[in-house]
């Protein structure tokens, strides 16, 4: 494997109409492909893990294959140190990672084995009971409606 190396993707477009670019931190592979070491904040459909094929002058990707982890990020308009005191050891327990950690923002990698209720349950028990913050999933709804389930994780959920 090769050393760690940061690209940019397009996560979308601003207020403004310009694009918004997210430096990402990737192992090139053997295959010339990029494995994502964590989570992204911004582009949409991505979880750390994730081995992408990428248009590096356009900043578009395709996913080769997936690793299995949802990303979940939690918003605040507060300082959001007490809601990463709670969750992190949380998430921790479950195998997860804390990628990304902004004044306002925490970004999680957790496997989808840990089961939606299960991530969803304890999110919902530390998030949003303020009026102040809220979590969302990051790879799991159709990027372009924010609604339609990917489903990517029927196949790594199945019983063998």
């Amino acid at each position: 494997m090769k050393a760690l190396q940061v690209i940019e993707l397009f996560a979308g477009l601003g207020a403004n109409g310009k694009p918004i670019v997210e430096k990402m931190h990737v192992r090139e592979l053997e295959s010339g492909q990029l494995q994502l070491v964590k989570s992204p904040a911004f582009v949409k459909g991505l979880a750390s893990g994730d081995v992408i094929r990428c248009d590096v002058p356009n900043q578009e990707f395709e996913i080769v294959q997936r690793s299995g982890n949802l990303s979940v990020r939690v918003f605040s308009r507060e300082d959001i140190s007490v809601l990463a005191d709670a969750l992190t050891p949380e998430i921790e327990k479950l195998g997860g990672d804390l990628d990304v950690e902004t004044p306002r923002m925490l970004v999680y990698s957790i496997h989808v084995s840990c089961g939606f209720s299960v991530i969803e349950d304890l999110l919902n028990q530390v998030v949003g009971n303020d009026g102040k913050s809220a979590w969302m999933y990051g790879n799991v709804y159709d990027p372009v409606d924010g609604q339609t389930p990917l489903n990517w994780w029927q196949d790594i959920l199945k019983p063998e």
